[in-house]
């Protein structure tokens, strides 16, 4: 299954912002980008492209799609009634690896794309292994039996504390690690710092 490698603490000082909690730190030591050229065109004022073309460089890594799958959704979004860039952002939190991070089941999306993967989940009493599957309202997904011995999910309030707030499209069970999906999520419930129109008019041009 194809996915980006690349280090997230340069992704996130390059996009300037943190795309994975363990990079808060690093943007706190280091603001620059990394490597000299990039930081001498940081001084030049930014052309409209590059802000569009950042912006959606930083969503797709957000959310840990590659190029052709990003601008796939996109265009989904786009030929879907209504705001095209609510429309990809509500896409984007309905994938199932998503809700697994924002249910508190792992500290940050990549992590939670890992556990989907390796099975650890059923949704709707299947086994799943994929994590862009989209979820609608009415699916459930929850732990495996078998997953239950795991070491993670035995500790899960260790490694991956319950969420302070948990988005109100999902319905969590922590104690049985279980989730009902009962509303779509709106704009509210994806990062506030996500400027989307930019996005559409990325791939307006």
């Amino acid at each position: 299954m194809a996915r980006d490698t690349q280090s997230i603490v340069k992704m996130s000082r390059r996009e300037g912002y943190a795309l994975h909690p363990k990079a808060h730190k690093a943007l706190a030591k280091r603001t620059t980008m990394p490597g000299q050229a990039a930081n001498s065109r940081m001084r030049n004022k930014p052309s409209q492209y590059s802000l569009q073309l950042r912006e959606k460089q930083k969503v797709k890594r957000l959310y840990g799609l590659l190029e052709k799958q990003f601008s796939n959704l996109m265009a989904e979004a786009s030929r879907t009634p209504g705001q095209s860039g609510s429309t990809l952002l509500q896409y984007l939190e309905r994938r199932l690896d998503n809700a697994v991070y924002r249910a508190g089941f792992a500290t940050s999306r990549r992590a939670a794309r890992q556990l989907v993967t390796h099975g650890h989940f059923m949704l709707n009493g299947r086994r799943v292994d994929i994590p862009s599957i989209r979820l609608r309202i009415g699916d459930s997904f929850e732990l495996r039996e078998h997953s239950k011995t795991n070491e993670y999910f035995k500790k899960l309030d260790d490694v991956s504390p319950a969420p302070s707030t948990v988005p109100t499209w999902l319905a969590v069970e922590r104690k049985k690690i279980q989730v009902k999906i009962t509303n779509l999520p709106v704009r509210e419930d994806a990062e506030p710092e996500i400027k989307e129109q930019l996005i559409v008019e990325y791939y307006s041009r």
